[in-house]
């Protein structure tokens, strides 16, 4: 009776949970969830600032952030689709969702990791041609065409993950049983044409193009800097070519980080799988293979960290968005705040002037000088900021008041601006009525310094957007 008991029960155990098992202590299963589940975690809230930090932040909304925004994306549904899976999976030391659900979430590890890795690819291609060729690819990559090159990443990806499906090769569970992977274990043709294939146009010729561009990328900063600084040096259109310079070398340096991080992420888990491509499985054991694979999903958590902290006009938008983000971040007070109340602000300034004409009227008379309506996105307020301090401060220079004293006595004031238009007041008083003309050289008095304080607050507002 006791050995068919026995028998039954293995026969349900097989029918509930049909893959195998492997026997290390528990506790070992209970660190690896935990550990995947933490970096799940961060994966997935450092993602998704970002992703709203895009959605929100119009000065973010380029065809190049849309690239970034891809791969954040990617790495978001990355860490959605595992980690609960392998946690749970990792708390009952086995695989407890079946064989469809295995294929399922292995198919899904390998469709956002291979997009991730073309993504990065193309991020390289768009800052080697911005980089090395800015004229010829001057207004080339629009939204739209930024999209296609997305949607041809994803179909991409999605052609070397559907094999599995069909034959050549397989989903199954690897290292500790607690997560599926395709099959590169078994020494069969198909699984190593497929695993070959795999890692032939999936790894190594976009590694190579990535480092290939990079390489380009940093001779032609390096020869365009020495030009620039040889032959115009000190000049308005040197600097101005240099800053735009340096801002796509930083850009392109953050990218290459994140590459970097990718690679060593993967590293791990190709050179397990190319031992057994190899034909030396046996010599690979459970923690050989579970160790890597964790550490090739722990590179969805890279992205947001680098941008959060290297990548000012992110960490300013994140922080603006999300006050308590700031404190994380670092960004000051001032940053966050000043400029989002004046980027969602109409600023309007009226400068009234009153004078008096007891010889016509007796009445007194205002006259306004209104600056234009001002409702800065964050675009505009990115390229518009300078500007606008200058043109203020030149403002500020031609409503230069001019003061005559006519024949007969007579006092003349004339005030000229050239953003209401040209308008004039004049006031005739006697020479015995001194008062008016020291009331009138008063008022200009107070709007010179009205003048003054827009020019200083527009040029300390666009100091604050140069940051973005």
């Amino acid at each position: 009776i006791i050995p068919i008991t026995c028998i039954s029960l293995s026969l349900s155990l097989s029918l509930r949970w049909p893959f195998p098992t492997v026997d290390v202590p528990d506790h070992h299963h209970y660190t690896l969830g935990s550990v995947i589940l933490a970096v799940g975690i961060t994966g997935m809230v450092g993602n998704f600032l970002v992703m709203y930090a895009f959605c929100r932040s119009r000065s973010l909304r380029t065809p190049a952030n849309m690239f970034i925004i891809n791969l954040a994306l990617t790495d978001f549904l990355m860490c959605v689709t595992q980690t609960p899976i392998f946690f749970i999976n990792s708390m009952h030391n086995r695989w407890i969702f079946g064989e469809k659900a295995c294929e399922l979430y292995a198919f899904c590890g390998a469709l956002f990791g291979m997009t991730s890795m073309i993504t990065l690819l193309v991020i390289a291609v768009d800052r080697y041609f911005v980089i090395t060729r800015p004229l010829a690819s001057m207004g080339v990559m629009s939204r739209r065409r930024a999209l296609y090159v997305m949607a041809a990443a994803w179909f991409y990806s999605m052609f070397w993950s559907l094999p599995p499906f069909f034959g050549w090769s397989a989903y199954v569970p690897e290292g500790l049983m607690t997560s599926c992977s395709w099959d590169y274990m078994t020494f069969t043709p198909s699984v190593r044409s497929y695993t070959m294939l795999l890692f032939i146009f999936v790894f190594f010729i976009p590694l190579f193009i990535i480092i290939y561009c990079y390489i380009c990328i940093f001779i032609a900063v390096r020869s365009a800097t020495r030009a620039v600084c040889k032959i115009n040096e000190g000049t308005r259109d040197s600097v101005k070519s240099m800053h735009k310079m340096r801002t796509e070398w930083k850009t392109a340096k953050i990218a290459l980080i994140v590459i970097l991080l990718y690679v060593i992420s993967w590293a791990p888990y190709s050179c397990v799988a190319l031992t057994a491509f190899a034909g030396y499985a046996d010599m690979l054991t459970p923690y050989m293979n579970s160790v890597p694979a964790a550490i090739a999903k722990a590179s969805a958590i890279h992205n947001p960290i680098i941008y959060a902290i290297t990548h000012p006009k992110y960490r300013l938008a994140i922080s603006r968005y999300i006050p308590f983000m700031g404190v994380l971040l670092c960004v000051p007070t001032r940053d966050r705040y000043s400029n989002s109340s004046f980027m969602s602000s109409t600023r309007r300034s009226t400068l009234t002037s009153t004078t008096s004409d007891p010889g016509k009227t007796g009445k007194p008379r205002q006259s306004s000088l209104s600056d234009s309506e001002s409702a800065f996105t964050d675009t505009e307020a990115q390229h518009s900021s300078r500007p606008a301090s200058r043109q203020v401060s030149s403002d500020v220079t031609q409503l230069q008041p001019t003061f005559s004293q006519r024949s007969k006595g007579h006092c003349s004031l004339k005030v000229k601006g050239r953003d209401s238009g040209a308008f004039e007041k004049a006031a005739s008083q006697s020479p015995s009525d001194p008062a008016v003309c020291r009331l009138q050289h008063v008022t200009v008095s107070v709007r010179m310094c009205v003048c003054v304080f827009v020019s200083r607050f527009s040029t300390d507002v666009g100091s604050q957007f140069d940051h973005l």
